[in-house]
């Protein structure tokens, strides 16, 4: 048997905009901002030194720089208060902020270019004019950035809000889907305990009482919402099944046909006990010489096909057979199929040709999680 290898994963190298960068809210916009303004620096530099390199003409663009830093960082802090105001008036005061912004750095911008490069210096309306368009350019992209990263980290909190919520309700009805399979199971071995102690069988009683407790031991100590192994699974319904043996004894043939291949493939647990169970109630009881249960797996390709058979009546002459002993029906099996698998799986009761009644339940032939695991492929 080969050994079944996980598919190649393309290693990703983190991005910008991957969610490890911003789990840190305050380090991410450190860095974006030192980032944004150091390029903004270094193209300005560039782009002024291209018609000759001067002190003079990278001094104003270093000021330009830092003054533009701080007031993004001064815009940082009202944004962030005006997002928890009314929309309205988160707007309007966002535009009027940065209106006023555009103004204070035109104005620092034109006070230190003339100031630098003319022999008196001092505001000048036409400076203030012809900087005041940049100014809004570069004020009006940062600001559009912040928001733009601010809206895309909101949404990103929200899927995984719903995300966290709705994996809370898939658990929550897993496990009142599992929940309505044990009281009715309980509530007829006790009944049948009772019974052997009234009948004064204590040996048997003490020792269906034994194999309870190690049933209820079992199933018990994983959580409702869990996936097992098949195998894990097969020696719960061994367990189930010696308790029932002590009612039925040779009335009741339980035979496992499972192939090893399948044995560590996952699905959600106590997955076949109700069917088991419901052959149980329609196949060996109604019948003196009682039936055989059949319980297989096999792998077809990359799916595990997974099949309860009994010699019983079948459909023909008991046409209520698809309900099952429990009370909650095929549709119970169903749905925790679909929450484990989604619709890659498949489930068919039908009778046998050669009598009986089968159920037969495929899956994918997974090592990890139902619900979260990729199908692994065997050779």
């Amino acid at each position: 048997m080969a050994t079944p290898h996980p598919p190649a994963r393309a290693i990703k190298k983190p991005d910008i905009f991957s969610r490890p960068f911003f789990e840190e809210k305050s380090r991410a916009f450190w860095t974006l901002q030192a980032a944004g303004w150091s390029g903004y620096l270094i193209l300005r530099s560039v782009s002024s030194i291209s018609n000759g390199p001067s002190l003079d003409v990278l001094i104003p663009v270093i000021i330009e720089s830092i003054v533009g830093y701080c007031i993004t960082l001064l815009l940082s802090t009202l944004y962030g208060y005006y997002r928890g105001l009314p929309r309205i008036s988160g707007v309007l005061l966002t535009i009027i902020t940065l209106a006023a912004a555009t103004l204070l750095y035109s104005v620092l911008n034109a006070f230190s270019f003339s100031f630098i490069k003319l022999d008196n210096p001092g505001l000048n309306l036409n400076l203030v004019l012809g900087t005041i368009f940049l100014s809004f350019t570069v004020l009006a992209g940062w600001s559009a950035l912040y928001f733009g990263i601010n809206f895309y980290l909101i949404v990103e909190e929200q899927i995984d809000q719903l995300e966290t919520l709705g994996n809370q309700a898939s658990s929550a009805q897993l496990a009142m889907l599992r929940y309505q399979l044990n009281p009715h199971f309980l509530f007829n071995t006790l009944n049948s305990i009772s019974t052997l102690v009234l009948l004064k069988q204590t040996e048997r009683a003490n020792t269906m009482l034994s194999r309870l407790s190690s049933f209820l031991r079992y199933t018990l100590a994983n959580e409702a919402t869990a996936n097992v192994t098949l195998q894990q699974e097969v020696e719960t319904l061994k367990l189930y099944l010696e308790i029932e043996k002590m009612r039925f004894e040779d009335r009741l043939r339980p035979t496992f046909e499972i192939d090893m291949r399948v044995e560590r493939a996952r699905l959600p647990s106590l997955l076949l006990q109700p069917l088991v169970e419901n052959a149980i109630k329609y196949a060996v009881t109604p019948k003196e010489e009682g039936a055989e249960i059949c319980v297989a797996a096999r792998l077809a390709g990359d799916r595990v096909q997974i099949s309860v058979s009994d010699t019983g009546p079948g459909l023909h002459e008991m046409k209520a057979r698809p309900s099952l002993s429990t009370g909650v029906g095929l549709a119970n099996i169903r749905e925790r199929l679909a929450q484990a698998f989604g619709p890659d799986h498949s489930f068919e009761a039908r009778s046998r040709p050669q009598g009986g009644f089968e159920v037969e339940i495929e899956i994918p032939f997974q090592l990890d999680e139902p619900s979260r695991g990729l199908a692994r492929e065997v050779s």
